[in-house]
């Protein structure tokens, strides 16, 4: 019984150290767009770069269809603030969710 205990234990602080790692895996960023590059009308990625009020950037690849939709009719332009989730993928900061705070 105790061998038992003492394996739920230390399965339990196993689970508790590896769960900030994983709501690390994806980082937020509040900001304003300051600049998008499409490569074209029918472009299936984009990049948006935002910046927060304490000057810090970072650029955004964006690859979901609805946000390039709201790129190219102009729903999302610079100066729009943004609340954005991203993970970091081959280098590069991909978006998992690109909306304005109030919705769009």
């Amino acid at each position: 019984m105790k061998k038992l205990i003492a394996a739920l234990t230390a399965v339990a602080a196993l689970a508790l150290l590896a769960a900030p790692a994983a709501a690390r895996a994806g980082e937020k960023f509040l900001g304003k767009v300051v600049k998008i590059e499409m490569a074209g009308p029918e472009a299936k990625v984009a990049t948006a770069t935002l910046q927060d009020e304490a000057g810090k950037t970072v650029a955004i690849t964006v690859q979901d269809k609805l946000t390039l939709d709201k790129f190219a009719d102009k729903r999302i332009t610079i100066g729009d603030d943004i609340k954005c989730k991203y993970e970091v993928k081959d280098g590069k900061n991909v978006a998992t969710f690109f909306k304005k705070p109030g919705g769009c």
